[in-house]
């Protein structure tokens, strides 16, 4: 897992944002945080996460995309962190799942297909519009396909032989346009949870998730019906 701070002016607050799979910190670094540090993980090729990153920390608030929400909850189940509240973000704690997750058929067809051309599809579908993906790729990570393939693989490994760990959530905010964890089946994952939903009308990826990630968000304890 590689960790990159995109603001520290060593703020008591930090927020950890974990992104999905692909990633790296392009596509988020017109994040604000409200002058929180803001502090990125993604490449989930191995899980290992270096705590002393947040050392001297007040307050933490942990918010996790798409993959990163099962990412964040490997990395932080052991570590004594202070978090204030924590937020998912379009993915379950069951990334590879077909009621809670993402279908495993899904999934299998895109590590084995996995090039420039079904990537660039891919991304088509997280964007949820032709204009949104044209927007997106003007940030998009600079990684190789054999590096994310790499990345997808290992999570499978990872997801289908690491124990399931205990993890709370806050809150899962669920868009209700998104086409890689589909809508459905992270209501389901979370109502299992008994965590606090809220809908967007959102695709899975949309610069809006995440452009004030450091505002205080208040969490009224409501579980799902």
């Amino acid at each position: 897992m590689k960790q990159i701070f995109i603001h520290q002016q060593h703020s008591p607050h930090l927020v950890i944002f974990f992104a999905g799979w692909g990633m790296d910190a392009t596509p988020f670094q017109s994040i604000e945080t409200a002058g929180s540090d803001l502090l990125i993980c993604y490449d989930y090729r191995t899980l290992d996460f270096d705590a002393s990153l947040c050392t001297g920390y007040e307050e933490i608030t942990v918010v996790a995309w798409s993959m990163g929400v099962w990412a964040a909850m490997q990395a932080l189940h052991k570590e004594k962190l202070p978090i204030a509240q924590s937020i998912a973000i379009n993915g379950t704690p069951y990334p590879i799942d077909d009621r809670r997750g993402i279908a495993q058929a899904v999934f299998e067809g895109t590590l084995q297909g996995l090039n420039e051309e079904s990537l660039r599809k891919f991304q088509r579908r997280m964007c949820g519009s032709a204009t949104a993906c044209q927007e997106f790729l003007t940030i998009a990570p600079q990684r190789s396909v054999e590096e994310l393939k790499e990345e997808l693989s290992a999570i499978e490994q990872h997801y289908t032989t690491l124990p399931p760990v205990a993890f709370h959530w806050n809150k899962a905010i669920v868009g209700t346009a998104d086409r890689i964890f589909l809508a459905e089946n992270q209501y389901r994952a979370w109502k299992e949870e008994e965590t606090e939903i809220e809908t967007v009308a959102a695709a899975h990826y949309a610069t809006a998730l995440f452009q004030s990630l450091g505002a205080p968000v208040t969490t009224n304890k409501t579980k799902p019906e």
